[in-house]
C-alpha cells in the first residue's frame, strides 16, 4: 500500500486564505485585536481561531489554482474582506471618542489627554476612560462572541473569489462612519444641554456682577458638576452604546 500526501497542498491553500481572512479582521476588530495585546498573543489567537474556522468553510473554497498570480488575487480578496471587516467595527468604536471629546470640551477638561491604549494615540482622559470600558463591557457581556460568529459568517456574506462589491463596501463604510457620528452626538446630548444651560448662566452672571472673574470662580463647580452627572448617565451611555454596537456587527452574522 502506498501513502501519499497529495491532500497537503490544498490543506495549506485552504488555510492560509483562511487565516488571511481572520487575522486581518483580528487586526482591526476591537477588544479582539487591541493595540494593547501583544502581537505573539494576537498571532497565536489568529492561528487558533484559524483551525476551527478551517472545517467550517472549506467547501466554501474551491481548488488550487494553477497559476501564481490567481493565488495571490484570492489572497488578497480575502484580506482586503477581512480588513473591511474588522475596520467596519472599529469605526463603531470611534462613537465613543466623539462622545468623550464632547463631555471634556462641556466639562473643560479638553486639555486634560493621556496615551489611549486602544488607539496607539494622545486623547482626552474621559475619551480614553469610555473606550476602555467599552472593551472591558464587550467581553463582559459576551460581545465577542459576536465578533466571532461574523467572522464565520463573513463567508457567507463574502464569497471567496469572488467579486469585490467596491460599490457596497464604500455605501457601507459612510454609513457606518455617520451612524457612529450620530451615536457619539446622541451619547454627549445631555452634556451638550449641560453646558449650554452652566454657561447660559455664568453669562448672566458675569453680566449682573462684572468685577468679578466668574469664569475662574465657576471652573471647578463645572468640573464638578461635570462628575457628577456623568457617574450618573455612565451606565446609560455605555448601554446605548453597546446596542449600537450590536446592532452593527449583527450586519455581518446570518
Amino acid at each position: 500500500m502506498m501513502i501519499t500526501v497529495d491532500f497537503l497542498p490544498q490543506t495549506a491553500f485552504i488555510f492560509l486564505l483562511v487565516f488571511s481572512r481572520v487575522a486581518a479582521m483580528l487586526m482591526m476588530m476591537p477588544a479582539l485585536g487591541e493595540a494593547s495585546i501583544p502581537a505573539q498573543a494576537r498571532l497565536i489567537m489568529a492561528l487558533l481561531l484559524s483551525l476551527i474556522m478551517m472545517p467550517l468553510v472549506a467547501g466554501t473554497y474551491g481548488t488550487l489554482p494553477e497559476t501564481i498570480p490567481a493565488l495571490v488575487f484570492m489572497v488578497v480578496h480575502e484580506i482586503v474582506v477581512g480588513l473591511f471587516i474588522g475596520s467596519a467595527a472599529r469605526l463603531v468604536m470611534s462613537a465613543l471618542h466623539v462622545a468623550g471629546n464632547i463631555i471634556a470640551l462641556q466639562m473643560s477638561l479638553a486639555f486634560a489627554q493621556n496615551v489611549d491604549p486602544t488607539q496607539g494615540m494622545q486623547g482626552v482622559m474621559i475619551a480614553n476612560f469610555l473606550s476602555l470600558l467599552a472593551v472591558t463591557l464587550i467581553f463582559a457581556t459576551g460581545l465577542d462572541h459576536l465578533l466571532i460568529a461574523a467572522m464565520r459568517d463573513s463567508y457567507e456574506i463574502f464569497r471567496p473569489g469572488g467579486a469585490l462589491p467596491v460599490g457596497d463596501f464604500t455605501q457601507m463604510v459612510v454609513k457606518i462612519m455617520s451612524g457612529a457620528f450620530r451615536l457619539g452626538l446622541q451619547l454627549a446630548a445631555p452634556f451638550l444641554v449641560f453646558g449650554l444651560i452652566f454657561y447660559l448662566g455664568i453669562g448672566i452672571l458675569s453680566r449682573l456682577m462684572p468685577q468679578i472673574q466668574i469664569f475662574f470662580i465657576a471652573m471647578p463647580a463645572n468640573i464638578g458638576l461635570g462628575l457628577v452627572l456623568l457617574m450618573l448617565l455612565l451606565g446609560a451611555i455605555m448601554t446605548w452604546f453597546l446596542q449600537g454596537f450590536e446592532q452593527t456587527i449583527s450586519m455581518f452574522v446570518g
